[in-house]
């Protein structure tokens, strides 16, 4: 445990931050595995996403499986890191959770209800990074 100098007790770590931490790193692993998974789906059957008119953006699905790839391994590297303790995985799990959210959001026309779970996914990582990241520094 670490010491409060200021007053020479030693400080508990907040139970609940440390809880919501877990459960971000957790959730940061099984986004990035889910996003990885979408990946290689759009390289192997590159005819299984179809975009409809709809939407006023497409892009190339063979370069958005390689886009959601490399973001569901950093993210579920950041997520390792994460529940081992890192600090500068809080930092990056935000980072990359933003990035998975907009990945995810310009792959609406492809999949929306998967896009719309991701992104519900990383919207709580982003919360719970920043909203309890300071509260476990004495973990």
């Amino acid at each position: 445990m670490a010491t409060d100098q200021s007053r020479g007790t030693s400080a508990r770590p907040n139970t609940t931050a440390v809880g919501v931490i877990t459960a971000a790193g957790v959730v940061l692993i099984l986004a990035g595995v889910l996003n990885a998974m979408q990946g290689v789906v759009a390289l192997a059957t590159n005819e299984f996403y179809v975009a409809t008119r709809r939407w006023l953006f497409q892009f190339d699905v063979t370069t958005w499986g390689w886009v959601h790839i490399l973001i569901g391994l950093i993210a579920a590297a950041t997520g390792v890191a994460l529940l081992s303790g890192a600090f500068w995985a809080r930092i990056v799990g935000v980072v990359v959770a933003a990035f998975s959210v907009i990945a995810n959001f310009l792959w609406l026309p492809y999949y929306p209800l998967w896009a719309i779970v991701i992104i519900a996914f990383d919207v709580f990582v982003i919360w719970a990074l920043t909203a309890h990241g300071r509260d476990i520094k004495n973990v």
